[in-house]
């Protein structure tokens, strides 16, 4: 089990039993930053992407009395997305609020990209792999997001709840970032030898289902927070 997964399941109160019978959740080396990190670079990106329609009315969904955006740039044993999860928690349990109170976004960007896409996506361009992240027993390379309730068969209910399309199903927003998107394209489009808009497409249909991309994770900040959102820096 990752120092960050144990971290966090500590903070979060579980039993000792609770945390010595989960298996680890995702065992990663250093987190792997994309090759999106200087300004010509994004620059480049955005005028590949600028044509696109990007869908902003998930602004007006942010309507609950208590508004948080989860930053979640790296992977980290997808304790970002489950930070997320665990705020409604509290919020709700402590605060003795309806659900409709709280309004939850969750932005994926940078070296996180992955757990935007699906698992197809995972298992066909071998992510795990790639980013020599291993299954939540630890044996093998991931082959599934581990971030998906399908993926993740041995977590304790206490903690699936807080899996990322469990999380949407509940009324969570998640975000994507349109720049770190282009790393995902660039990897279709070299294992499958297609062309950039070739690719672009191939990759959207493996983005998960009700995931809004945005032109980028820091636009998407921006947005989130000035639609009443506490920024939280979730990893």
């Amino acid at each position: 089990m990752s120092s960050d997964r144990r971290i966090f399941l500590k903070t979060a109160g579980l039993s000792a039993a609770a945390l010595a019978s989960s298996a680890s959740l995702l065992h990663a080396t250093e987190p792997t930053v994309l090759p999106l990190d200087t300004v010509a670079q994004e620059l480049e990106t955005w005028e590949q992407a600028r044509a696109e329609t990007w869908d902003t009315s998930w602004t007006s969904k942010v309507t609950g009395k208590h508004k948080a955006m989860f930053d979640v740039p790296e992977i980290r044993d997808g304790v970002g997305i489950l930070r997320a999860g665990l705020w409604g928690r509290q919020y709700t349990e402590v605060l003795k609020l309806a659900p409709g109170d709280v309004s939850t976004v969750i932005v994926i960007r940078h070296a996180a990209i992955p757990l935007a896409m699906n698992s197809a996506y995972w298992a066909t361009y071998g992510v795990g792999k790639e980013l020599k992240l291993k299954d939540e027993k630890g044996k093998k390379w991931a082959m599934a997001n581990p971030m998906l309730s399908t993926a993740s068969t041995d977590m304790k209910s206490s903690m699936s709840a807080l899996l990322l399309d469990k999380q949407m199903g509940k009324g969570a927003i998640v975000l994507g970032c349109g720049m770190a998107f282009a790393q995902i394209v660039a990897t279709v489009a070299k294992q499958d030898k297609l062309k950039p808009t070739e690719a672009r497409e191939k990759a959207k249909s493996f983005l998960i289902p009700g995931l809004i991309m945005q032109p980028s994770g820091i636009f998407a900040n921006v947005m989130a927070e000035e639609a009443g959102c506490a920024f939280v820096n979730a990893v």
